[in-house]
């Protein structure tokens, strides 16, 4: 899948758009590597997103195509 739907599908990231926008930003990366918007998000990868201030660190548990709000946390697991 996608990075930027799935970035929006865990609802990390509220519209697909900004995904897009943060990862042609530089301020996502997966496995330590500065990742585009359409790289492909794999069970197991680790994924670094910057939000001004803070930074947030998921590991990816699952890829869904269709995901609703209550299943959306199940997808990846923080790491501190």
């Amino acid at each position: 899948m996608r990075l930027d739907k799935y970035l929006k599908n865990t609802r990390l990231i509220k519209r697909r758009t900004v995904a897009k926008e943060a990862c042609d930003q530089g301020r996502v990366s997966i496995n330590n590597q500065v990742a585009k918007a359409g790289s492909e998000v794999a069970v197991g990868d680790q994924i670094d997103i910057h939000f001004g201030n803070h930074d947030v660190r998921i590991q990816v548990v699952q890829v869904k195509e269709n995901v609703g709000k209550k299943e959306a946390d199940q997808l990846y697991r923080l790491i501190d």
